[in-house]
């Protein structure tokens, strides 16, 4: 018996050499290659400290990775579960959002007699003009935030069926009263029901709690258009919004508004599309900010498995060369050191996506870019974020394992044996 080497026994007879398995396997890749699987495996138990830490590193890493990729998700989808896909938003072009608009009464009646505008059993249009402000409320952990309050019209809660009434009452029109999303009214001091909030110099009630689900009409305040029309001596709507007839007309509807001269200043476009661009540039700088932290997060984890890969090699150098003696190639040697770096970085990734997928159970609120009011949302993963977790945990791992393992390759045997 010429030696033995972490679960292989090695026995000559003549020129040949045979290989017996125990308590082990190899693993044999498409081109012939034999890698020691259960040397692989054995080694990544057995040094539990150094092993230990470099997954730590890389379930960080992934965990700040995920929970980025989960927030920008989270306010994507808030914002593009807002509304409808049957109900189309008119805004004017340059507008940057529902503050920034302005269609005059005019132009509201003009686009209500158009034939994609559905009609309700009495012939009245299923569509609201909506006047949108902002506004200061203190948070309850402290600190002033600007929130949403939209002036709706009667067919309101009619075009919108996600929003329902959860406490209280409806505001009624034509009076200086106020329903609140549940979002604020968790997260804001005086806005429950019963208590006032100062519009325009005057104080208005809160009478009831609508619920939206988890678009971002939960973060908002109702009340009657033509009261905070008044309020705000506004004359001009911000949006409208209609129901439309076949949701696959919309390119026709766009058509029609760009070669109508009373009309070519506003866009048409459905409620939700609408919404969801408004996601875009908070969806972009949380991604942004996410990946530039996962980057400077990712260098100090590749150095670990870099160092953790290195003494590795270190301590295993008579093996090494045991299992070059044994006929295993420098390319089974490679592969097999490459397996234990990917082992240990995907088991971190592993980790880091199981803890980061606890974040689902939170909502947390920030400012949107956008409508430069405050919006609440829930972490969202998706198996695309998964996916790509995954691949880059194993990149971390390919990246740190190589320089290592191309070092333990390239020894010779006679090297290697003598613990050189």
């Amino acid at each position: 018996m010429l030696g033995a080497a972490n679960g292989l026994r090695i026995f000559t007879s003549g020129n040949a050499v045979a290989q017996q398995r125990i308590n082990g396997s190899l693993l044999r890749t498409p081109d012939g290659m034999n890698i020691p699987l259960y040397y692989i495996l054995k080694n990544f138990v057995a040094r539990k400290l150094t092993t230990s830490l470099t997954v730590f590193g890389v379930a960080l890493v992934m965990f700040v990775f995920v929970a980025a990729l989960m927030m920008s998700n989270g306010i994507r989808k808030t914002l593009a579960q807002t509304g409808s896909p049957d109900n189309v938003i008119v805004t004017r072009k340059s507008s940057t959002g529902e503050i920034t608009s302005i269609i005059d009464r005019i132009t509201g009646d003009n686009i209500l007699t158009l034939n994609d505008v559905k009609k309700a059993a009495d012939g009245t249009p299923i569509a609201t003009t909506d006047a949108v402000v902002i506004i200061n409320l203190y948070k309850n952990d402290g600190g002033m935030s600007n929130v949403t309050v939209r002036g709706v019209g009667k067919q309101a809660l009619a075009l919108r069926p996600n929003v329902k009434l959860t406490a209280g009452r409806m505001f009624t029109f034509g009076a200086r009263e106020l329903v609140v999303g549940s979002s604020i009214t968790k997260r804001f001091n005086g806005a429950g029901i019963g208590e006032k909030i100062k519009l325009a110099g005057d104080k208005w009630t809160i009478v009831g709690v609508i619920d939206a689900g988890s678009s971002g009409f939960n973060s908002e305040l109702w009340c009657d258009v033509e009261q905070l029309q008044q309020a705000f001596n506004r004359s001009q709507y911000s949006t409208l919004t209609f129901r439309i007839t076949d949701p696959n007309n919309i390119k026709a509807l766009k058509m029609q508004f760009a070669g109508d001269p009373r009309l070519n200043q506003f866009e048409p476009e459905i409620e939700t599309v609408y919404f969801a661009k408004q996601s875009e540039t908070l969806s972009m700088f949380i991604s942004v900010l996410g990946i530039i932290i996962t980057i400077i997060f990712a260098v100090g984890a590749v150095i670990g498995a870099v160092i953790t890969m290195y003494a590795s090699v270190a301590n295993r150098v008579t093996e090494i060369g045991t299992l070059r003696a044994v006929g295993f190639g420098k390319g089974s040697i490679l592969t097999a050191f490459l397996i234990e770096s990917i082992v240990m970085s995907l088991t971190g990734g592993l980790i880091g996506i199981f803890i980061a997928s606890f974040l689902q159970f939170f909502t947390i609120s920030t400012l949107n870019f956008d409508s430069f009011s405050e919006l609440a949302f829930s972490f969202s993963l998706s198996p695309f974020d998964i996916a790509l977790a995954i691949v880059f945990s194993i990149t971390m791992g390919i990246v740190g394992g190589f320089l290592p393992a191309y070092r333990a390759a390239g020894m010779t045997i006679v090297n290697a044996l003598r613990g050189a």
